[in-house]
């Protein structure tokens, strides 16, 4: 028997049900219906209520405050000029006056009110983006890496991620009918590669190549990580099975990084995406929504067997992969050549919060200059085809912001992620980006009382753990347990290659910091040459605990 959510999806009509008519209502008020909300999803929208002051309201006998987050999906995290522009408008009219940069190259507006949330996804529609399928159990939005060189491997990364994202769309019509304006289809099919109750969970695809892997590759459920033979692409390392999210104090769900499952060539990509989509439909767990993540069919039958059910459904046998080479990440803020003679200013945006000084900065810029802006995997924004002759004009409208630039950030700045979390995040068990700097503040004091600040390492922080700032993929990441509580998880590696375990239960915020000193002391005096992670790593799980031991007496 299926879950709820997969009753909901059966009988929505491809994704219409009771939406329409629920948003039209008049004087509506509360909360949508559970059918919905869930169908919202599909649609990029999550209905979200401020818990900062939903108690307040509770007891003066008010309803919750409720509104809507609007995801954009945006494949490859490219925006032009006029698109940036456009969601900059957006937000200053419909939304918090924030854009809200995304883990997944994403842009995000939160407090959309329900009376103008089909005229907000309209205007998306007409900068020629869409909120289609940027939620839901769906193939979400496509990543790569974001930086514009001009090469051959990196046009070719972003071909393939619109590609996959304009073909992996949901072909129902509901969006446009619901939002759109457009007449409702006498009748519908299913859908061709969905099927009538889409897929069991969420599906995540990134593509990359070694020498670039901010998008975690391995923590998608399917990724491409290309194979090079000079200046083109000879085929691509087929992964699979990768996901971040689990539930505390339930050991059947866990974080995984993904198999590398197949090797292909170089025009394979698309046909083995939607193989590998089926695979997912027609072998996820859709009884149980915890256990629904592709992961959990590789954790339970294997990368072999995935390998030969892609074969089978080709037609053709897909070749073993090759061993995965070494992955880095490289420095993509600051001004960099593209290669064409112009430049892109990477500009950090602590937590992906493009709001005030900021956002006004990032217009102008972008306005003048007609930059084209690219969202990061790091949740900072790449200002693309600037001239040379842009720079001082451009350094001074930031500078004016009060932007720390990159060159003045310390590496664990650099390198810090941060969920949304708390107010708006149904999900958040304690604060996310609210908090990063206080976290942010904690570790580098810690680092540099040993001599250790001027070192990479990267920083993770979400409310819960779903993990959407991918916290066991990293050097250190910070989970949200409880208000004002956290799990602590080191051990995994900078370029994402291995997770990391937990070593802190229940750590107060206030003292992140103080409870992980007591490690980055030892790896100080014996960890010359190697990363946070991997001295953690070596040294164990048992032994990093009872480091922290004394740290958590206190």
């Amino acid at each position: 028997m299926g879950s709820g959510v997969e009753a909901i999806k059966a009988s929505s009509n491809g994704l219409r049900g009771s939406v329409a008519e629920e948003l039209a209502a008049p004087g509506a008020k509360g909360g949508l219906s559970e059918a919905a909300y869930t169908l919202l999803k599909f649609h990029g929208t999550y209905e979200q209520f401020d818990r900062d002051s939903a108690t307040a309201r509770k007891q003066a006998g008010e309803d919750k405050d409720w509104s809507f987050m609007v995801r954009v999906r945006m494949p490859a995290g490219r925006l032009t000029a006029a698109q940036w522009l456009a969601l900059d408008d957006l937000a200053g009219r419909h939304a918090d006056a924030t854009l809200k940069l995304t883990t997944r190259q994403g842009v995000q507006f939160h407090t959309i009110r329900r009376g103008t949330l089909a005229t907000a996804i309209a205007e998306v529609d007409r900068a020629l983006l869409t909120t289609l399928a940027a939620c839901g159990d769906v193939v979400r939005n496509v990543i790569t890496s974001p930086a514009p060189i001009r090469d051959a491997i990196h046009a070719r990364l972003e071909e393939e991620a619109r590609r996959l994202s304009s073909a992996l769309l949901p072909r129902t019509r509901a969006h446009h009918e619901i939002f759109l304006g457009e007449e409702p289809a006498a009748e519908e099919a299913p859908d061709p590669l969905y099927g009538p109750t889409y897929l069991p969970r969420k599906f995540k695809i990134a593509l990359a190549h070694p020498g670039d892997n901010t998008p975690d590759l391995l923590a998608n459920d399917l990724g491409f990580l290309a194979v090079a033979e000079g200046d083109r692409i000879a085929g691509w390392i087929v992964t699979l099975g990768g996901g971040m999210g689990m539930t505390h104090n339930k050991p059947a769900t866990f974080p995984r990084l993904a198999d590398a499952v197949a090797l292909i060539g170089p025009d394979e990509v698309l046909e083995v995406a939607r193989a590998a989509v089926r695979l997912s439909r027609d072998h996820g767990d859709r009884t149980d929504r915890k256990h629904a993540r592709l992961k959990y069919v590789l954790a339970e039958r294997g990368a072999e067997w995935a390998r030969a059910t892609l074969s089978a459904d080709l037609g053709r046998d897909l070749g073993p992969p090759p061993p995965l080479p070494r992955l880095h990440l490289p420095e993509l803020l600051g001004w960099q050549p593209q290669g064409d003679g112009r430049f892109w200013l990477g500009v950090p945006v602590p937590g992906g919060r493009v709001d005030g000084a900021l956002r006004a900065a990032l217009r102008a810029i972008v306005a003048r200059f007609g930059a084209d802006p690219i969202v990061t995997p790091q949740q900072d924004v790449l200002l693309s085809n600037l001239r040379a002759g842009d720079r001082a004009a451009a350094e001074a409208l930031l500078a004016e912001a009060g932007v720390t630039p990159a060159d003045r950030l310390t590496p664990l700045a650099r390198w810090t992620l941060a969920c949304t979390a708390l107010p708006t995040c149904g999900q958040a068990l304690a604060e996310g980006e609210r908090v990063r700097g206080e976290v942010l503040a904690q570790v580098q004091a810690a680092l540099d009382r040993h001599g250790v600040g001027d070192r990479r390492v990267s920083l993770r922080i979400t409310g819960c753990p779903n993990g959407c700032a991918r916290p066991y993929a990293g050097d250190i990441g910070v989970v949200g347990r409880a208000p004002g509580l956290y799990t602590l998880f080191v051990g995994g590696d900078f370029e994402g290659t291995r997770l990391s375990f937990p070593v802190a239960d229940k750590v107060a915020l206030e003292r992140i910091g103080a409870t992980l000193e007591p490690l980055v002391a030892r790896w100080a005096a014996l960890g010359a040459g190697e990363g946070f992670g991997a001295f953690c790593t070596r040294l164990g799980p048992d032994a990093a605990r009872a480091a922290l031991a004394g740290a958590l007496a206190a």
